[in-house]
């Protein structure tokens, strides 16, 4: 492959890299990662002891489950596709921990799985996410899409800003399909997610440190 290509694919993969909710960070990397909405609440705190792995903490608070999920969350690149003007990825989420139910039940084992891929340009963003998950005595599976357009091409370090439009489908949720307005913004290792989930009248509150 010409070095042109490898510097401008390593070059669009440094730009690139603080700007989304990737659960894998630079070998040596510490990730705090927060999810906040109407069905549930969650905590990711991870070590990446390589750049294509990470494990760490995950906690969950979900609403729509009557249920508290505590455990170690493992998280691993499958893939990455980097071109000159673009990059992919594809990850694996594996979980396992003890499940609370509200009602007192007592714990339970319990897990989750997940695939999630990405693909984007400096001015383009998509992504799908699918995630099961096994509480003891309730299960899901859920998936998300999003499409997402940077107004404007910011430097390395300087603010950058995502107006993107997240799809999620809950099959066991009132209502199945929703539909969220977002707005991401991000600089050096912060980054920001604040939006309006049309169907449940609900706010969307999401936020990364990476140290």
């Amino acid at each position: 492959m010409p070095s042109k290509f490898i510097a401008a694919g390593l070059a669009l993969a440094a730009l690139a890299a603080p700007a989304s909710a990737r659960p894998v960070s630079y070998a040596g990397g510490w990730t705090v990662m927060q999810d906040n909405n109407g069905m549930y609440s969650s905590l990711h705190l991870h070590y990446s002891p390589t750049a294509t792995d990470s494990i760490g903490l995950y906690t969950e608070n979900n609403w729509d489950m009557d249920t508290v999920f505590t455990g170690l969350q493992y998280n691993r690149l499958v893939k990455r596709w980097n071109a000159p003007k673009s990059q992919g990825n594809l990850y694996l989420k594996l979980g396992a921990g003890a499940a609370d139910p509200y009602d007192g039940g007592g714990q339970r084992a319990a897990g989750l799985a997940g695939l999630a891929a990405d693909w984007e340009t400096r001015r383009v963003f998509v992504s799908y996410d699918v995630r099961a998950r096994d509480y003891g005595t309730d299960q899901s599976v859920s998936h998300a899409a999003r499409f997402g357009l940077a107004p404007y091409v910011a430097g390395y370090g300087d603010l950058h800003t995502w107006a993107m439009l997240q799809v999620e489908h809950h099959p066991e949720a009132d209502n199945p399909v929703q539909v969220t307005p977002l707005l991401r913004l991000f600089t050096g290792p912060v980054l920001v997610e604040a939006g309006y989930t049309l169907e449940e009248d609900r706010f969307l509150l999401n936020w990364i440190y990476r140290f």
